[in-house]
């Protein structure tokens, strides 16, 4: 199915235009939805009854291996995980870090013991290992250290850890790195399946294994050691690190991107037509969670949490207003119109919240969210339209006045040692081949001055011959008149740019919670958190992690 076949579908409202929903302010404020690949994968988990089976071989300590197996899309999947000892000095979340507390692969079928051994001695090396098509996802995890001491201690005692303990830290472990699509021999991402999906279930098996390892520690503490609860195992979801190396993937990925956007875009459409407020009582439900979500999220940049202090007020405020909006005749679109008045991060916690009662409306776009291609360069046509696909989408681009050294500032390029993204400031003696092409508006800029010499009659092939160096630029563009909403209408490399609103554009649809940046260019999350446990996972509750809380509201 392809997103346009499907928003055929269902009435629904005009779209949001990129123009406002594609700017870095906006993308910077983004909350998870039920439309985030883990909510989805939750939900296909929930509806094919998958179960998890364990087998580990542990010492007393938790030191050895063990495999989780899962059938999902009728394929058998397995995690494989390794634990070692680790000091505290060698204990990093830092991409140069080369020793952690666990390691995992996600193997395509069952594993051979022999292919656990060999893959063993890989994964300990994380991206120095190679590895094989039957590898799906790499990946690893550091201990949140406290936390997991203070859970093993209160179940070899006999009882449950402390909720609020818990709830302050999130996470018994956290990853640094989940690796997928062909890196270091592993298989190739397949194409338009769900993106990131074998990512999201790495991860959701990498919280079943925490849960595993401490109830196996603590028993072989205590033979009549307690076991972690299944309110307990809510509160925990998997923490993660992520930094630079994730942000220009939005980038390079406009069709992606684009599916993203559009898909969440016309889920938001769809409610805004919808003249039913039966759902009303479930939604004022989930703005008192989300209030409760809010007064818990607390951070220590000062800045985002002063931001977040602040939507607490403008929310509580707004809320009181929803009664009038739910009688009118388009409730949801009236909830809406009147969050527009409000911050950027408001008008974007509306949006998840009047999408998250009407699954009925929307999650089958889940389907729609992948892509097979980035674009292609199409030398048919003429000059005028590329100069009319510039006017409608990168006027922002062409009015930047690039001449200001502030507007040229920054480099995004591949570091040589890790071979990641890394973003500096523009030195005169940067060696340009190492650049990573993320300044559009000057490629845009200077394919424009370049056209200034054709007619609009002209044949782009001509162009195209003459000025080979800007065939990129011109499959930009082409790609953004077909998926508008595939460009970050914001300039990459100025110098008051900010990496995070990137990446938490990209983690919320993850479905990430409970953001706290660290600097401008890194963040931890949370993923799972309030989840069911494998366990405990069904239809009915397969839904029930958004904006989580650990004390439920009533």
């Amino acid at each position: 199915m392809s997103v346009h076949e499907d928003i055929q579908d269902w009435p629904q409202a005009t779209l949001r235009p990129p123009a406002e929903v594609m700017r870095l302010s906006r993308m910077g404020v983004s909350f998870p939805t039920r439309l985030s690949f883990l909510r989805s994968l939750l939900r296909d988990l929930a509806e094919q009854a998958a179960s998890v089976e364990t087998a580990s071989k542990w010492d007393s300590d938790g030191f050895g291996h063990a495999t989780f197996a899962v059938k999902l899309d009728g394929r058998d999947l397995t995690l494989i995980a390794w634990t070692s000892q680790l000091d505290d000095a060698d204990r990093s979340d830092r991409v140069i870090a080369t020793a952690w507390d666990a390691c995992f692969v996600l193997f395509d079928g069952k594993p051979t013991p022999d292919d656990i051994e060999h893959l063993g001695r890989n994964a300990k090396t994380q991206e120095a290992g190679r590895y094989h098509p039957k590898v799906l996802v790499v990946s690893r995890a550091n201990k949140s250290v406290r936390l997991f001491a203070h859970v093993v201690d209160a179940l070899a005692a006999g009882r449950q850890p402390d909720m609020a303990k818990l709830d302050a830290t999130g996470y018994l472990m956290r990853t640094t790195a989940v690796y997928g699509n062909g890196k270091f021999g592993m298989a190739d991402r397949e194409a338009a399946t769900a993106p990131f999906r074998l990512e999201m279930l790495a991860v959701y098996l990498i919280r079943e294994f925490t849960f595993a390892l401490a109830n196996h520690i603590a028993s072989a503490r205590n033979s009549k050691a307690a076991r972690l609860g299944a309110d307990e195992m809510r509160a925990l979801g998997i923490g993660n690190s992520t930094g630079l190396g994730m942000a220009p993937f939005l980038v390079s990925h406009p069709v992606l991107l684009n599916n993203w956007v559009l898909v969440r875009e016309t889920a938001i459409a769809r409610v805004r037509a919808h003249d039913d407020a039966t759902k009303s009582g479930e939604f004022q439900h989930l703005c008192e969670r989300a209030a409760v979500h809010l007064q818990g999220w607390n951070v220590d940049d000062e800045q985002a949490q002063v931001d977040i202090e602040d939507l607490r007020v403008e929310f509580r405020g707004f809320r009181e207003e929803f009664p009038n909006d739910l009688a009118k005749p388009y409730p949801w679109d009236a909830i809406m119109h009147r969050a527009e008045r409000g911050t950027e991060a408001l008008q974007e916690l509306i949006a998840s919240l009047v999408l998250e009662p009407h699954g009925e409306l929307i999650d089958g776009l889940c389907h729609c969210m992948g892509a097979d291609d980035d674009g292609q360069l199409r030398a048919t046509g003429n000059v005028g339209d590329l100069r009319r696909g510039l006017e409608e989408h990168y006027r922002w681009a062409l009015d930047l006045d690039l001449s200001r050294p502030e507007a040229d500032a920054m480099v995004w390029y591949v570091s040589e040692e890790k071979l990641e993204p890394r973003l500096g400031e523009r030195a005169e003696d940067f060696r340009r081949e190492r650049a990573m092409p993320h300044d559009i508006a000057r490629q845009v800029q200077a394919m424009a001055e370049a056209l200034a010499n054709f007619d609009d009659t002209d044949l782009l092939a001509t162009f195209l011959m003459r000025h080979p160096r800007h065939r990129n630029i011109v499959k930009r563009v082409q790609t953004i008149m077909v998926h508008p909403y595939g460009e970050i209408r914001d300039n990459l490399v100025a110098v008051d740019i900010r990496p995070i609103d990137l990446l938490r554009c990209k983690l919320a649809f993850f479905g990430a919670s409970r953001f706290d940046p660290r600097s401008d260019r890194w963040t931890r999350i949370t993923l799972y958190a309030g989840a069911p446990p494998a366990a405990e996972l069904t239809t009915e509750n397969a839904g029930d992690c958004f904006l989580p809380v650990t004390v439920r509201p009533a």
